[in-house]
């Protein structure tokens, strides 16, 4: 299924498509008139006095061949609730053949900055479909025609919006392919593409990984006869030489837990484990596209979790790159491992401004959160309250959870420096995260984000109509916009 969008120039006032119209939180249609014809409007105002009208949206079918949709605008709506309001449009009209739909952007109510902006990135956000591997393709195709001499969103905020829903699908087109297809790979090379958007980058294989010291991830990917890599994607968006904003993702594609085995029961939704390296790579590629004004980089480790002769035993004792070693009590607590290594060389390696990692780490954040927030930890308050007020605005939620010294112990190895999960129970999510906190060696602003809850979802939300969310892309995107650009 398709949506398209076209900017039309003045047309009819009363015209014969399916249009869209936007009126007050009383549906009051009096200044609507002018693009109804006279039994339209008797109609519908007719049908409104009968109406529950707590709803935000009614679509009347005023003929066999013509429906007028008419949104409700609120008083004092967020961005993201107009985006919602987007998404509500696209459910009512996605069903039956194609079809053509007319919105009046002078029709639109109220001071919203940027209305149309929203509304129709509420409807690109909900209509995404991973249909890529279904032999019956679904060609429908809905059309959008926008006319009007106000609200049209300007070409800079049609960019942002492009780029924000480009890079957003992109994320949702990883965590969506099954396992035999985005192994490590196959998602190297793909990373590789990202050159062309303007991307820096660079593919550690296994053999210069060695040379790194970096064997907390290798040990993690060894029992796979596929690779295992750390790439870094940078973008350079301004000329100075300020310090880039760091995002690192857990990028396992395949989880069957290793030696630890998971049961078979949801085993499958395992090829999302490498939801936040997806989530790192789909704000790269909007940071690109719209040419955003900072310096970044994300790093993603790539490994897959497999169980064979050459497997990480539980027992097993390894050396992380940041000279740490790590005795593996369980493999399935693997993610952490991967993330080791790679925050300690993105500190090291970029001295960045701050470094924020998205995994989905621990199953513990879902019995604690839901699918309704994700988890954040982070050694500095400033960022956390940032990340927290993003998430506010484009309903990608977080809550803040403790890091606290006295979890240390919990995490205390006999044999090594540290050991890779807490046995004694309880705070599976907070000793999660302060295991990864020690590999931050230079006291860099930090936050760890578990997306376990967020990163799929069985029944679809507000933006998303089931499966992969992309949850991250836009509240770490509107972090930046924010504060750093």
């Amino acid at each position: 299924m398709t949506i398209k969008l076209n900017y039309l120039k003045k047309t009819s006032s009363k015209l014969s498509t399916n249009l869209v119209l936007f009126c007050n939180e009383k549906f009051s249609i009096s200044t609507l008139k002018k693009y109804l014809i006279n039994t339209e409007f008797t109609y519908i105002n007719d049908l409104l006095k009968k109406f529950d009208l707590k709803k935000n949206l009614f679509i009347f079918e005023v003929n066999s061949k013509k429906k007028i949709v008419l949104v409700s605008i609120k008083n004092n709506l967020k961005n993201s609730d107009v985006e919602n309001l987007g998404a509500e449009f696209y459910k009512i009209v996605n069903h039956g053949k194609n079809s053509e739909y007319l919105i009046i952007s002078d029709s639109i109510v109220g001071e919203h900055d940027n209305f149309l902006g929203h509304f129709l990135h509420g409807i690109k956000l909900k209509s995404y479909e991973f249909k890529k591997y279904k032999t019956k393709k679904n060609t429908r195709l809905i059309s959008i025609n926008i006319t009007g001499n106000k609200n049209k969103p300007s070409v800079q905020s049609q960019i942002k919006f492009k780029a924000l829903e480009e890079g957003t699908f992109f994320a949702r087109d990883l965590v969506s392919e099954p396992g035999n297809i985005l192994h490590p790979d196959e998602y190297a090379k793909r990373l590789n593409s990202l050159k062309k958007d303007g991307l820096k980058v660079n593919i550690y294989d296994e053999k210069k990984l060695k040379k790194l010291g970096m064997h907390a991830l290798l040990g993690v990917g060894q029992g796979s006869v596929r690779g295992s890599y750390l790439v870094t994607l940078e973008w350079n968006g301004v000329k100075n030489n300020s310090k880039p904003l760091a995002f690192v993702g857990k990028g396992v594609c395949f989880d069957t837990g290793g030696y630890s085995l998971k049961p078979a029961k949801f085993m499958e939704d395992m090829t999302y484990d490498m939801a936040g390296s997806a989530t790192v790579v789909g704000l790269m590629k909007n940071f690109a596209l719209r040419k955003a004004k900072i310096n970044a980089v994300g790093v993603v480790g790539l490994v897959e979790n497999m169980v064979s002769g050459n497997a990480q035993r539980p027992g097993d004792i390894v050396k992380s790159y940041s000279g740490k070693t790590i005795e593996i009590l369980n493999t399935d607590a693997e993610g952490r491992l991967v993330l080791a290594d790679a925050l300690t060389f993105t500190e090291k390696k970029f001295k960045p401004k701050f470094i924020v990692d998205l995994a989905t780490l621990t199953g513990a954040i879902i019995v604690c959160l839901g699918s309704e927030y994700a988890g954040l930890f982070s050694n500095d308050d400033k960022l956390s309250k940032q990340i927290f007020n993003a998430g506010e605005k484009v309903e990608e939620k977080v809550w803040r959870m403790p890091l606290h010294k006295n979890y240390d112990k919990l995490m205390n190895s006999k044999n090594a420096d540290v050991q890779n999960i807490n046995y004694v129970g309880g705070a599976g999510s907070t000793t999660a995260a302060q295991f990864l906190q020690r590999f931050i060696l230079n006291n860099t602003p930090w936050a760890h984000l578990d997306i376990a809850g967020m990163a799929f979802s069985k029944y679809g939300g507000a933006l998303n109509s089931g499966g992969a969310t992309g949850f991250g892309v836009r509240l770490l995107n509107k972090l930046v916009e924010e504060n750093y650009e």
